[in-house]
C-alpha cells in the first residue's frame, strides 16, 4: 500500500483490497482490515472504502477520491450547492459536504472527511463531458450553468443562487 501511495493512491475499495490478498477468504479479508484499521495504517472512509492514512494527511481532495471509489464505473462530477458555491453564485460555503451529480445511484455517504451527497442523473457521457470542466482534482466540475440547471432540475432550493454570479461567468 505505501508503494500505491508513492504513486498518487490512497482510497480503496474492499474489492480493491481483495486484490492484494487473493488467497484470503472475505471474513479473513474483512478481519485484517480491522486490524489495519484498529493499527491506524487505515481509516473507515464508509462501508467498504478505506484510506491509507500513514503518509500523513490525505489531503483536501480526499473526499472526491472518496466519491470516485464510491461510483467507480460512472460519471460523476461535482454539481449542484457544491459547484454554484466555488462559483460564487451561492454566499454560503457547504464546508463538510460534497454534492456531486452520477450516472450511478443516489446516495448519502457520510465520512469522516465530510459527507458525500450523490444524486443520479440520465444525462449522457457526451452531455456530462461538454457541460463540466476538468479542475485538477478527481471529480470533474459542472460548468455554472449546468450546475444551475441540476439544481433546478433536482427540484432543490434555488432561492440562495445569485443569478447575476451566473451570468457573469
Amino acid at each position: 500500500m505505501a508503494e500505491w501511495a508513492r504513486a498518487g493512491r490512497i482510497v480503496f475499495t474492499v474489492g480493491d483490497l481483495a486484490k492484494l490478498f487473493p488467497a484470503d477468504q472475505r471474513r479473513t479479508l474483512l478481519a485484517a482490515l480491522g486490524r489495519l484499521v484498529d493499527e491506524g495504517v487505515l481509516a473507515r472512509a464508509c462501508r467498504g472504502v478505506y484510506v491509507y492514512v500513514l503518509t500523513g494527511e490525505p489531503g483536501s481532495d480526499v473526499i472526491e477520491r472518496i466519491a470516485v471509489a464510491l461510483r467507480r464505473g460512472h460519471y460523476s462530477y461535482t454539481s449542484l450547492e457544491s459547484a454554484l458555491s466555488e462559483y460564487g453564485a451561492i454566499s454560503q460555503i457547504p464546508v463538510d459536504r460534497l454534492t456531486a451529480m452520477t450516472t450511478g445511484r443516489s446516495g448519502v455517504y457520510r465520512t469522516p472527511w465530510g459527507t458525500i451527497e450523490f444524486t443520479h442523473t440520465k444525462r449522457s457521457p457526451a452531455d456530462i463531458l461538454e457541460n463540466t470542466r476538468l479542475v485538477g482534482r478527481p471529480l470533474r466540475m459542472a460548468t455554472p450553468q449546468a450546475a444551475w440547471r441540476d439544481l433546478k432540475r433536482v427540484g432543490r432550493n434555488t432561492h440562495l443562487v445569485d443569478a447575476r454570479a451566473l451570468a457573469d461567468d
